[in-house]
């Protein structure tokens, strides 16, 4: 019989133009040679122009599903994504808190055509109850702002912003810096250690799906063992790869290429 590889789980919305939320996730970890599992919290109708309409599941079908993996075939990492309201929220963190396993949370508050995905009641949950569950937290600089009312202008501003999330009690803050001009750049730290990653700018606007991406990619990592920083850099590579290849769908913004490793020339 063959041993199965890491499992990770992902608690996310599902997008049904498969570039971001559960199918972007699924791919990711598959992609990295993980056995992906899935809690759906929300179904979107969403395309390459925007989301159209969004259905958030009952806290219900949520918990069961979650304790359906966990408690069966468990769980070494988990990661968080859309989690529209405060009930769905404190619902995942609680879960979250009783499981024994790294946990990478992608605090996803708008889509990448500016779709609010996230209640406003719900950020208080978010900062005090989901936050703390995380050993990673992956905001970008909008739900820095979101969260903390910090505006990164520069990389002084990006060490107020990982300090701010940091006090919500995550073990690691990355702060992605994917919206500031130049180079690629994010923060990486622990309030302790601190560590910058930089990869070049790719000349292309096929970018869906790259919070959801780098967020599995990150948890995927830590379920084969990696410490944090480890896990990360091999996390940014491979988003960067996916959006250097990242391809045209649909009339509007195209996803990134989670499968860029394997494919042939």
């Amino acid at each position: 019989m063959n041993a199965a590889p890491p499992r990770v789980l992902t608690v996310a919305g599902s997008d049904s133009g498969g570039g971001a939320g559960v199918q972007a996730d699924l791919k990711t970890m598959l992609a990295l040679g993980v056995h992906g599992m899935s809690v759906i919290t929300a179904v979107t109708a969403q395309n390459s122009l925007g989301v159209q309409g969004a259905w958030e599941l009952p806290v219900e079908a949520v918990r069961a599903q979650y304790r359906s993996v966990v408690d069966d075939i468990g769980v070494q990492a988990v990661k968080t994504g859309m989690l529209s309201s405060s009930a769905l929220v404190e619902t995942v963190a609680e879960l979250l808190a009783r499981t024994d396993a790294p946990v990478v949370v992608d605090p996803v508050g708008v889509s990448k055509h500016g779709d609010a995905l996230l209640a406003a009641e719900a950020l208080d949950a978010v900062r005090h109850r989901l936050l703390p569950t995380a050993t990673v937290a992956t905001p970008n600089l909008d739900e820095v702002a979101q969260l903390t009312g910090v505006r990164v202008e520069d990389e002084a501003g990006m060490r107020r912003a990982a300090s701010e999330i940091l006090a919500f009690g995550p073990r690691w803050a990355l702060i992605k810096g994917g919206h500031y001009p130049g180079d690629a750049l994010d923060l990486l730290t622990d309030g302790e250690e601190e560590h910058w990653l930089r990869a070049p700018r790719h000349d292309n606007t096929h970018t869906h799906g790259t919070g959801c991406t780098l967020a599995s990619a990150v948890a995927s990592g830590l379920a084969k063992g990696l410490r944090v920083p480890e896990a990360v850099r091999q996390a940014k590579e491979y988003v960067t790869g996916a959006i250097g290849t990242g391809f045209a769908l649909g009339a509007g913004i195209g996803p990134v290429d989670h499968f860029w490793r394997h494919r042939t020339p």
